[in-house]
């Protein structure tokens, strides 16, 4: 059983591969019932860390303990308390659903009826009853992914861990996990989350830790961590690559965030007037956009202006 109030408790986490390190000094703390979100480039970690939370492999240095087990000491007894869902169903399509779930009861060494039991409630609560004598093959993309996290929670664990589940689902699918998640949640399911849609991190997670060169740069709720970019988003949007590079330089001094795809600049302003004054640094220079707009900043302003990248998968 978990000690205080933390599910899940990181310290000094470090891990490499040869020479190359992937983890350079984790520290995290998750409370219980509550989900934290893990975003960071390609290569940052977040894999790694779930997969070393879920005693898959081993740190280099650093301690952890997940419902109050230690990964590396007490590695059965952290297994026995998490699911986990990864990047790719665990899912075997010549089964059933029913089949699936009541195989991987019997593996979690429920008894016969009490694993059927089990896979007839998941069923019904991931809106799968009526596909459960189909073989999974048969699935689509949105009911692998849901069958995959019914899966994860039939030995009804404390801690889930969900590495990017809805990667590659279409928007009905992708909300369809988001309810069920909310769902796990007010149940008191304690949720580490990795994912490269910050849409999600933003509409479900109570803290967002972001990840960058195997450290934790930032971690906070939403709201704070865009409260860090600024009040408010002046979007500038330019036709000509030669204004959008001139934009540019002119704004340096200013910290502008720059889209070369999309020949967009953003610069964080505090003021009505602080929009006035960036306009007229252009005009002087003869520079005037195509199109301006002030937003709210969001998520990605905040993981851009972290790390300097777009979010994504990765190790």
């Amino acid at each position: 059983m978990v000690n205080g109030e933390h599910a899940i408790e990181v310290t000094g986490l470090r891990k490499a591969y040869g020479s190359v390190p992937v983890l350079d000094g984790i520290d995290l703390r998750v409370e219980r019932g509550s989900m934290l979100a893990l975003l960071g480039p390609n290569g940052a970690g977040k894999t790694t860390t779930v997969r070393i939370l879920s005693t898959l492999l081993r740190p280099d240095a650093g301690t952890a303990r997940v419902h109050g087990f230690d990964v590396e000491r007490q590695a059965g007894a952290v297994r026995r308390s998490i699911g986990v869902t990864g990047q790719h169903t665990a899912v075997d399509g010549l089964l059933t659903g029913y089949e699936n779930l009541v195989l991987m009861g019997r593996l979690f060494r429920l008894p016969g009826r009490a694993a059927r039991s089990r896979a007839t409630e998941l069923l019904e609560r991931f809106g799968l009853a009526e596909a459960a004598s189909r073989q999974a093959k048969t699935y689509s993309g949105g009911m692998r992914r849901r069958l995959d996290l019914a899966i994860s929670l039939i030995a009804a664990p404390p801690v889930l861990f969900l590495d990017e589940p809805t990667t590659g689902l279409d928007p009905r699918s992708r909300n369809a996990v988001w309810e069920t998640v909310r769902e796990l949640l007010t149940g008191g399911v304690t949720v580490l989350l990795t994912t490269q849609y910050l849409e999600e991190a933003d509409q479900l997670a109570d803290r967002v830790a972001v990840v960058d060169g195997g450290r934790i740069v930032a971690d906070g709720t939403p709201a704070r961590l865009k409260q860090q970019v600024g009040a408010e988003l002046l979007e500038l949007a330019f036709a000509d690559p030669g204004a959008f590079h001139l934009a540019r330089e002119i704004l340096g001094q200013d910290g502008p965030r720059a889209d070369e795809r999309a020949l967009r600049v953003s610069v964080a302003v505090e003021h009505p007037k602080d929009v006035r004054r960036i306009l007229d640094l252009l005009a002087e220079r003869g520079v005037d956009p195509d199109r301006l707009g002030v937003e709210k900043p969001t998520l990605d302003d905040v993981f851009l202006t972290l790390t300097g990248a777009h979010a994504g998968g990765g190790q």
